[in-house]
């Protein structure tokens, strides 16, 4: 089996700045961890590329793309009260979209069995014509943009434990791609209820699962054995995208969901049946700021991916959250005309 790698720490200019929880050893930890994970031998690194502006533009207006890029040759600065700028920040952005780029093409070569992508800055916030929480551009939804335009099924499925508002605007109402986001609730940046379920030309292709502060690993695969495995067996993808945001940890200081490392690799479990073959999913860092807690978990992930047994930590349980489950199927239900 071979995992395929995508991720060069070693380019890396984007400085957010001193104390800022997005930072260039993430990427790091999430690299180390594989290697924690026993997984040298099976690694093949593939070589760094940068997205073109016809990929992005995919997704982002060329407008959104000039200016960004004007902005920092300029200098930088905020862009918001979360999400800083540099002189370096274009050149790695570009890097960490063609990061995820890469990994498919290689996939689509037939040169690994699953792809991990270690980059940033992460992506799901990014709207097509805004960049915020932390993202520039959507690395995840431009991939899926460009394999939808091959004809491609496409299934992003977001664990990130913040919702990715960027990645569900962009496909609102796209029947060719299928998202699926859990994520704490309420929280950061406020999107993500459960009566969230796509535009009018693909009812039932969002499906959110808002859930409380405290839910464990229990719950989250409660909903991928159930509600996400009907939608993906209704949907049949040929590709799964993984916004693998490791946030969702218990040890992550920004929120509050309670995960373990191992948690994530059962995820990664159901996401390797979610497809009808090796070749056809790529997880890709979004957030996670406890190193230790990405390092395990990135570990975990890219080992399932493999069907590699790796549990750095005992799975969790007897969270809260179990009764969510139930009204996001009546929300999907509802969208698609099936609801009492």
């Amino acid at each position: 089996m071979v995992l395929l790698v995508a991720g060069a720490p070693e380019l890396d200019r984007h400085d957010t700045g001193r104390g800022h929880p997005e930072r260039v050893e993430r990427v790091r930890a999430a690299l180390a961890g594989l290697s924690d994970a026993g997984l040298q031998d099976a690694v093949v690194h593939l070589e760094p590329r940068r997205a073109t502006f016809e990929e992005l533009s995919r997704v982002h207006p060329v407008a959104y793309l000039e200016a960004l890029r004007a902005f920092c040759e300029a200098g930088g600065g905020a862009l918001d009260p979360d999400t800083e700028a540099g002189p370096g920040s274009w050149d790695t952005a570009l890097l960490a979209a063609g990061a995820v780029l890469a990994a498919v093409d290689g996939l689509d070569a037939g040169a690994g069995d699953a792809a991990f992508v270690a980059a940033r800055p992460p992506g799901h916030h990014a709207l097509p014509d805004r960049a915020m929480g932390f993202c520039l551009f959507n690395n995840v939804a431009v991939a899926a943009a460009v394999l939808a335009e091959r004809g491609e099924r496409v299934a992003v499925v977001d664990w990130d434990v913040h919702h990715g508002n960027g990645t569900q605007a962009v496909f609102w109402d796209d029947p060719r791609v299928l998202y699926v986001s859990t994520h704490q609730w309420p929280l950061y940046p406020g999107t993500g209820a459960l009566h969230e379920t796509g535009g009018r030309r693909s009812p039932g292709t969002t499906i959110n699962v808002p859930l409380p502060a405290g839910a464990t690993g229990d719950v989250m695969l409660e909903a991928f054995d159930g509600l996400v495995a009907e939608a993906m067996e209704a949907f049949v993808p040929t590709w799964v995208l993984v916004s693998a945001g490791f946030d969702a940890h218990r040890a992550d200081p920004l929120a509050g969901l309670a995960l373990s490392a191992s948690d994530f690799g059962a995820l990664s479990r159901r996401v390797r049946g979610f497809v009808p073959g090796p070749g056809r999913v790529v997880a890709v860092l979004e957030g996670g700021y406890d190193l230790d807690a990405v390092r395990l978990s990135a570990g975990a992930t890219a080992a399932a991916l493999l069907g590699v047994s790796y549990r750095p930590e005992p799975s969790t349980s007897d969270g809260p959250g179990a009764e969510v489950l139930a009204a996001v199927r009546s929300a999907r239900l509802e969208a698609l005309g099936l609801g009492p």
